[in-house]
């Protein structure tokens, strides 16, 4: 086999992981339909299994990048792979008859937390190197991204037609869906184990270095300001459709007030959010050797803060049309909302090629450091759980969900700074082989 082949081999492989990350990671939302009847869980415990999910970066994400230092990428995957397959039994097992446990799925939904982190710090890094770092890194990394959207939206798909009736629905009812990922790991676990995957040069070369060695890769100024971007991103990308819904949804009589509107067809409009960040990820993969990430990331971010401002301040009188899609039916539906929020519904266009362009920019020139580089990023990701909670703090505070958005707005400037200015590697003479 050519040494193109294998590069190619790995390559796909990649890409193929990270569209499994996303189908695991999206059952956590569909399940909280699940346990919250199973297990009569409050609205605010069913979602817990979905912090847990990103909990799990927190607790996992250096040790992560101290397993491919240590073992390289291909047996941080394997063992990955044999974490989630764990994750996914538990959570089936927890709606048994015999067992029928809430803490039992919570312990599963945190165990496939540490897969996702595991798998994530590997698959980012590789399609970076793979790509040669610089435009066709990041356009690899926007491809696997694609993929990732596409998985997200078959779950949603897949686990809409399975639950059914919300008010009947079982763990036992998602045990295909469960099944499906069960599969895939196992599948993906005997492909990886007969490939050959060549390691990069820096692992090899991360391998050599000495515990005296007095730099890391928190001595280059451009990665410390590219985790706390990474971590102030979630709020973007998170925050931004979470709040949607609830203004839309809550009534306007309510303490915070909103829009009052149906729940199934605002998720249905939110929904668009998503199917924006696909199209979104597909553009970028199509351009991303041709547009550098700094270039890349000025546009999206500025256009994100923009979108945000004018969604802040327009007037929620004037309405427009948006569409929606029913995808348990595959049909479109339209609904009127205040242009505003149109806007926020924009940003996942933005948002879309964010992680890329800034994990590329973060990492570029680490050389044998980016191995915990990786580790320390995915740790980052905790910032889902904090930044919208800050954002909800804020809403309760203010009695305004739009007002709440100055939390968002404030993270989407601070990624048009990381662009522009923070992504220089001022720190070259640093070595890194």
């Amino acid at each position: 086999m050519t040494q193109q082949a294998k590069q190619w081999g790995a390559i796909i492989i990649m890409i193929a992981l990270f569209a499994m990350i996303a189908f695991v990671t999206n059952l956590c939302s569909p399940m909280a339909i699940i346990v919250k009847n199973q297990f009569g869980a409050s609205d605010v415990l069913a979602q817990v299994g979905n912090y847990g999910n990103f909990i799990a970066y927190l607790v996992m994400g250096i040790p992560s990048g101290m397993l491919i230092k240590k073992f390289g990428y291909k047996k941080t995957a394997l063992l990955a792979l044999l974490v989630g397959i764990v994750g996914i039994l538990v959570q089936w097992m927890s709606g048994w008859d015999s067992v029928q446990s809430f803490g039992v799925y919570l312990i599963g939904a945190f165990i496939s937390g540490f897969c996702m982190c595991m798998l994530n710090t590997v698959v980012n890094p590789m399609l970076n190197t793979l790509g040669g770092g610089g435009n066709k890194g990041n356009q690899l990394i926007q491809i696997g991204g694609a993929f990732n959207s596409c998985a997200a939206v078959a779950v949603y798909i897949l686990m809409g037609a399975l639950i059914g009736d919300a008010a009947k629905a079982k763990i036992a009812d998602a045990t295909p869906a469960l099944f499906i990922a069960l599969a895939i790991f196992i599948v993906a676990f005997i492909v990886i184990l007969f490939s050959k995957i060549e390691e990069p040069d820096q692992h090899n070369e991360a391998v050599k270095s000495t515990a005296n060695d007095k730099y890391s890769a928190f001595s280059f100024r451009h990665f410390k300001l590219g985790i706390l971007a990474i971590f102030l991103y979630m709020s973007v990308e998170v925050g931004t459709p979470t709040y949607i819904l609830q203004y839309l949804t809550t009534s306007p009589d309510a303490s915070t007030p909103g829009l009052g509107m149906d729940a199934t067809i605002v998720g249905l409009i939110v929904a668009v959010y998503w199917l924006l960040m696909f199209v979104g990820r597909s553009i970028g993969g199509a351009i991303g050797d041709k547009i550098s990430s700094k270039t890349m990331l000025s546009i999206v971010s500025t256009a994100s803060v923009v979108l945000i401002a004018f969604g802040m301040f327009a007037p929620t009188d004037v309405m427009v049309q948006v569409p929606g899609i029913d995808w348990a039916n595959l049909s479109m539906i339209w609904a009127e909302v205040p242009v505003g929020i149109f806007a926020f519904l924009l940003v996942g266009l933005c948002t879309s090629v964010m992680w890329g362009s800034i994990f590329n920019l973060a990492v570029e020139g680490l050389g044998k450091y980016t191995s915990i580089a990786s580790g320390a990023f995915m740790t980052m990701v905790f910032g889902c759980a904090v930044m919208v909670a800050l954002q909800a703090w804020v809403a309760d505070v203010t009695g305004s969900f739009l007002t709440s958005y100055f939390v968002v707005l404030f993270c989407a400037a601070y990624l048009l700074f990381y662009a522009l200015v923070g992504s220089k590697n001022v720190n070259k003479d640093i070595p890194v082989e």
